[in-house]
C-alpha cells in the first residue's frame, strides 16, 4: 500500500530530528563534561601585621648620643643635637682607616694580614713628641732609630691614643699632614660621612667635628676591617721602646664592649664610639652607639652601660606569619571551599618600633590539592622583606559529570 505523503512528512521529522538530537548531544556533551571549569577568585582575608612595640632607652643626660647595629641600616636611636661635634682622637679611627686604604696589609696564603712594613723614627718624630707634649696631648715615648711595623704604629695610635704617633703614621703614608688631610676629604666623601671634616690627623684639633650619625657609620666600617677590629678590642699590647701601652677605653670587656675609640678634649668633652655585642633568641647582634659630651669618662662609661642594658630588649625575634595564618578564600561556583594559608612559621631578627607592613598575592584556583601553592605573603620590616609561599588548606576538586552537564556555562 502507497505510504501517504502525511506519514511520510512525519517519518522524514523523526528521523531526521532524531540525527540532529545526535548531533547536538554529541557537541553538548564534550563541550559541558570537557570544558574548563571557571576559576574561583582569592578573596583577601583582613589580617593584622605583628605588634612591635617601641621602647624607653636610657640616655644619657648630657651631650649627644646614637645607637645603631651592624647589619641594620643606619641609626636605630639618637637624642639630643644631631648637629657636629668636636669628636676629639676618634678622629683616629679615621686616621688609620685612611692609611689603611693607602697601606694596606698584605694578607698571604693563610688569610692572616701581615704586620706591614717596617717605618723607622726620625728627627721629626722626635720634635712631635715634645710639640705635642708642650700642649698636654697623649703621648709615648720615640727615639731617632726605633723601628715600628705599620701594625705596631696603628696599635700604639687606637690602644694608647699617642698624638705624636698618629701623625708619624699620616705622615709616613701620605708625605704631608696636607696630603693626609687631601685624603682623608676624599674618603670621608667616599664612605657618605658627608657630615664629617678633619683638620687634623690626630683629634687634637677641635675642629675635627662629626654627627652621631656619621659616626655610627664609622663603627660600623672600623668593625668591618679586620686590622682595626682586632687592634680596637686589645686590652693591652707591648711593643719596643715604648713598652706595655693599655686601652684608654676601659669598658673593653664590660656589657658585651669590644671597642672601639675614646676621645677626650675640652672642647669636647668625654667621648666614645663604642661596640658592644649580645645575643638574642639565638641571633649575634654588635650594637655600634656614641656618646659625645660627657663630663668625664667614668661618669660617661656608666652612662653607656645603662643605655647598652636598656637598648638590649629592644632587639628581638618577631614573630611575622604563623604556619596556617589564612590570607585568602576560595568558594567554587560548585560549592566548594578552601583557603590560601601561609606554608610555614617565620620570624624575623628586628628593632623595636620598627614598622611593620603586610602583602599578599594568591592566584584564582579552579581545583588543586591541599599543599598546592598558590601564592605568596610578604612582611616587611623596615629593610628586611620575609616571605612565605601560600598553599591551599583543603582540596579543591572537580565537581562531577551532572553539574558540569547542569551548568554548561559555569
Amino acid at each position: 500500500m502507497p505510504v501517504s505523503r502525511r506519514t511520510y512528512i512525519r517519518r522524514r521529522i523523526t528521523v531526521f530530528g532524531g540525527l540532529g538530537l545526535g548531533l547536538l548531544l554529541a557537541l553538548y556533551l564534550p563541550l559541558t563534561l570537557l570544558a574548563p571549569l571557571p576559576s574561583a577568585s582569592a578573596v583577601p582575608v583582613s589580617t593584622t601585621a605583628a605588634t612591635n612595640a617601641e621602647i624607653d632607652l636610657a640616655w644619657p643626660t648630657f651631650g649627644s648620643s646614637a645607637i645603631g647595629a651592624v647589619g641594620f641600616p643606619g641609626i636605630l636611636a639618637s637624642h639630643g643635637s644631631q648637629k657636629p661635634r668636636t669628636i676629639a682622637s676618634i678622629t683616629k679611627i679615621i686616621t688609620s682607616l685612611v692609611v689603611l686604604s693607602k697601606k694596606p696589609l698584605d694578607t698571604g696564603s693563610s688569610g692572616v694580614a701581615s704586620d706591614g712594613p717596617t717605618i723607622t723614627m726620625t728627627a721629626a718624630d722626635t720634635a712631635n713628641y715634645h710639640s705635642y707634649l708642650a700642649r698636654n696631648g697623649e703621648v709615648k715615648p720615640v727615639a731617632i732609630g726605633l723601628t715600628l711595623t705599620e701594625r705596631q704604629l696603628l696599635q700604639v695610635v687606637l690602644i694608647a691614643s699617642a698624638n705624636n704617633y698618629a701623625e708619624t703614621m699620616a705622615t709616613w703614608a701620605f708625605g704631608s699632614n696636607s696630603a693626609f688631610l687631601t685624603a682623608a676629604t676624599a674618603w670621608l666623601e667616599a664612605k657618605g660621612l658627608t657630615h664629617t671634616s678633619l683638620s687634623d690627623a690626630t683629634g687634637m684639633n677641635p675642629a675635627n667635628k662629626s654627627t652621631t650619625t656619621d659616626l655610627v657609620a664609622l663603627g660600623k666600617i672600623a668593625l668591618a676591617d679586620p686590622v682595626v677590629s682586632s687592634i680596637v678590642s686589645m686590652k693591652s699590647v707591648t711593643l719596643p721602646y715604648i713598652g706595655t701601652i693599655v686601652n684608654t677605653n676601659k669598658l673593653l670587656g664590660i656589657a658585651g664592649v669590644t671597642g672601639i675609640k675614646t676621645g677626650t678634649l675640652p672642647e669636647a668633652g668625654s667621648c666614645l664610639l663604642f661596640a658592644s655585642e649580645i645575643h638574642i633568641d639565638g641571633h649575634d647582634v654588635t650594637i655600634v652607639g656614641v656618646v659625645l659630651g660627657g663630663p668625664d669618662h667614668p661618669t660617661l662609661d656608666a652612662a653607656i652601660r645603662r643605655l647598652l642594658a636598656s637598648a638590649t630588649p629592644g632587639f628581638r625575634v618577631l614573630p611575622v606569619v604563623a604556619a596556617g595564618e589564612e590570607f585568602f578564600r576560595y568558594s567554587t561556583p560548585w560549592g566548594q571551599s578552601a583557603s590560601a594559608v601561609a606554608q610555614k612559621d617565620a620570624s624575623t631578627l628586628t628593632w623595636a618600633g620598627t614598622p611593620v607592613s603586610v602583602s599578599a598575592r594568591a592566584d584564582p584556583v579552579r581545583d588543586g590539592r591541599a599543599g598546592d601553592r598558590v601564592g605568596l605573603v610578604s612582611v616587611i620590616v623596615g629593610a628586611t622583606t620575609v616571605t612565605v609561599p601560600l598553599t591551599l588548606d583543603a582540596a579543591v576538586t572537580d565537581p562531577g559529570p551532572w553539574w558540569r552537564l547542569m551548568h554548561p556555562f559555569g
